[in-house]
């Protein structure tokens, strides 16, 4: 029967013995603000008009009739109620 490996590393390393970081560690770490851990890098761009988030109640028969047309049912929403309230739809601008 083979001996059991020690649980662990071996050696300890002081962590004052930590090598100084450099850009390439620094553009690979991530980064918290307190707790909360801060995205970085590319993503969605801001867009320059956002939507508000809202709660609404709906007829089941209307709600079937919206969800039957697959993905993007929640965003046509507002499509339907643009050409229901005859309002323009705007001219979206993005936000460096």
């Amino acid at each position: 029967m083979p001996p059991k490996k020690p649980a662990g590393s071996a050696g300890w390393t002081d962590p004052d013995d930590a090598p100084e970081p450099t850009a390439a560690m620094l553009a690979q770490a991530e980064v918290f603000e307190g707790n909360a851990f801060v995205r970085r890098g590319r993503g969605r761009p801001k867009a320059g008009v956002t939507k508000e988030q809202i709660s609404v109640r709906l007829d089941p028969d209307v709600l079937a009739a919206l969800r039957a047309a697959g993905p993007g049912w929640q965003s046509q929403i507002n499509v339907l109620l643009r050409q229901a309230l005859r309002i323009k739809t705007p001219t979206t601008k993005r936000v460096a």
